[in-house]
């Protein structure tokens, strides 16, 4: 276990490294931070830190900066979540109001976590197969032609045509209806199979054929769509980040295209917590000059996707992760009103 003051320490050198990005000496932090120690004790305090693997010399630099293993104790002991200004609050709040459907939503939270951030953001789509349905219209478009829109609770609209086998009058159209949402409406979408298998046999002979295409195609739509979606944007943000990447940017850039890589950085999406996942923590290869701070959100308090950064290691974690919780705050709150 470190002492108080070489927590300090380490401390210091994570805050002076990320603010300076120049290996961090001992006269330096004696003069920047009140340490209350001399110069001597801090640099007896930087040799066990680098004996312990918290922070490294690089070079012939007569400075240290920090290893990853040093990030992890920073982040898990010394960093709190920096909270966003009042004038941050209300940008995020005035920028995400304006959103006007689902898509919207996800393509303005993208460009502000870059913003906000700068660094690569990326969005996960909330997945159908965590949604419940808000609700299911049903409208006749011709004697035997009917459009199903489904709603579900995360603002995601799909639509369908139906051709029904035979005319399908407007009271049947509206009894099915009505049947429909009393049975599925604010329940899961694993559940509406099992809900709604005797429906047909509630309607006259005639219509049962109708109503069993219309099932079959509500059903469909229900599991079409599982695969994940993602959005990512900010990428060019790294070009600023060159020297942090201790070869060359093209490995983070082909991971970043990879989905299935991504999808597995962020987490599962009904992990609500912060994760932070440090360099060497990222088990591929290609980011393991990286950092990925993620969280999931939702409406009603249960994550149905995850959002994040990508960025160095040489990061402002504190700032980051109080900018990604309060994104994911806000998208969860109009996913709740939409």
């Amino acid at each position: 276990m470190l002492s108080e003051r070489r927590l300090e320490v380490l401390r210091a050198i994570v805050q002076d490294y990320v603010g300076t990005e120049e290996p961090v000496g001992s006269k330096a932090l004696t003069e920047r931070h009140r340490l209350g120690v001399s110069p001597a004790t801090v640099r007896n305090d930087m040799a066990v830190l680098e004996e312990e693997g918290y922070i490294a010399q690089p070079h012939t630099s007569a400075g240290r900066i920090p290893t990853d293993k040093g990030y992890r104790l920073f982040v898990d002991r010394l960093a709190g979540v920096k909270p966003l200004s009042t004038p941050e609050r209300r940008a995020i709040q005035n920028f995400l109001d304006g959103a006007v459907d689902l898509d919207d939503v996800v393509g303005r939270t993208v460009r502000l976590l870059a913003q906000l951030t700068r660094q690569v953001a990326v969005v996960q789509y909330p997945s159908l197969t965590r949604s419940t349905v808000r609700h299911v219209e049903l409208l006749g478009l011709a004697p035997a032609r009917l459009m199903l829109v489904l709603i579900t609770d995360t603002g995601r609209v799909e639509q369908r045509m139906v051709d029904a086998p035979a005319p399908f009058g407007e009271a049947a159209l509206a009894d099915l209806r009505a049947r429909l949402n009393s049975r599925v409406v604010g329940r899961r979408f694993a559940d509406v199979p099992t809900l709604v298998q005797d429906l047909p046999e509630q309607f006259e002979v005639e219509d049962r054929g109708t109503v069993q295409v219309v099932l079959a195609i509500l059903l469909e739509t229900l599991v079409e769509e599982t695969e994940e979606r993602l959005v990512i944007g900010g990428t060019a943000n790294l070009t600023r980040f060159g020297h942090d990447f201790p070869l060359t940017i093209r490995p983070v850039l082909e991971a970043l295209e990879e989905q299935v890589v991504l999808l597995r950085l962020l987490g599962e999406a009904n992990e609500s917590g912060m994760t932070v996942r440090i360099g060497h923590e990222n088990a591929y290869e290609g980011l393991n000059s990286t950092s990925v701070v993620s969280v999931g959100y939702g409406s009603g308090g249960e994550a149905v996707a995850k959002l994040g950064v990508v960025g160095p290691t040489r990061m402002d974690y504190p700032g980051t992760m109080g900018a990604v919780r309060a994104v994911a705050r806000y998208v969860g709150q109009i996913l709740a009103e939409s």
